[in-house]
């Protein structure tokens, strides 16, 4: 068992995205699988992999490590703890510069909430070209075309990716909030962004004044 425990391990670790336990299963249990420690040639299953994910957990717990492993878009993935958001935040201090727009936000919960949906019934939503939007929101893969429309000039239908699940920290799409809840999170978004921009005004005129002195 704690040969497979430090396999499941390094599996989640190694992997840049999200692994399923689907994933985890049949990497394990390949046609060259061996369990030296015990010898068994039965193949591990779904609720073993769970199994050993919880162990894993309580090991960091107990080791009062600041990550673990949670379940998000689908699948398990390495995270730090949310009391270190703080420190972590300032590692990627320039992704919080690369953050979508307030447009940006608008569109990807139309797409969110309505998909699948063509970019005409979107712009008919927003009531502005949405050209520039979803070719941002493609290139982040946060959406993906997922077929074309019965109506005129079968325009391309839009959905959401499993990038835009990790993007929010989401399991499934079932996970979203409520409609109501969509403008309390966009108020958040453009509250944390003026107090970014101050942050670094502040920081920038500390800077200029230790010159100064």
């Amino acid at each position: 068992m704690e040969n497979l425990k430090s396999i499941v391990e390094a599996l989640i670790f190694a992997s840049d995205t999200p692994l399923s336990l689907k994933q985890i299963k049949d990497i394990i249990n390949g046609p060259h699988r061996k369990f030296p420690s015990n010898g068994e040639t039965e193949g591990i299953s779904e609720d073993d992999i769970k199994n050993i994910i919880a162990e894993l957990n309580q090991k960091y717990a107990e080791q009062g490590s600041a990550f673990r492993i949670i379940e998000i878009a689908e699948g398990y993935q390495f995270a730090t703890l949310p009391e270190f958001a703080k420190w972590v935040g300032r590692l990627f201090k320039e992704k919080n510069k690369r953050k979508l727009s307030q447009p940006a936000l608008e569109t990807l919960a139309i797409i969110a909430y309505k998909q699948p949906i063509s970019k005409p019934e979107i712009e008919a939503i927003r009531g502005v070209n949405v050209d520039h939007i979803i070719k941002t929101l493609l290139e982040k893969k946060l959406i993906t075309i997922v077929g074309r429309a019965e109506t005129i000039g079968r325009p391309l239908l839009y959905g959401t990716t499993k990038e835009f699940l990790k993007y929010f920290g989401l399991k499934n799409l079932s996970e979203l909030p409520k409609p109501s809840e969509i403008e309390e999170i966009m108020k958040d978004e453009e509250l944390e962004n003026k107090y970014n921009l101050q942050n670094e005004v502040t920081e920038d005129d500390s800077e200029e004044n230790s010159k100064e002195n």
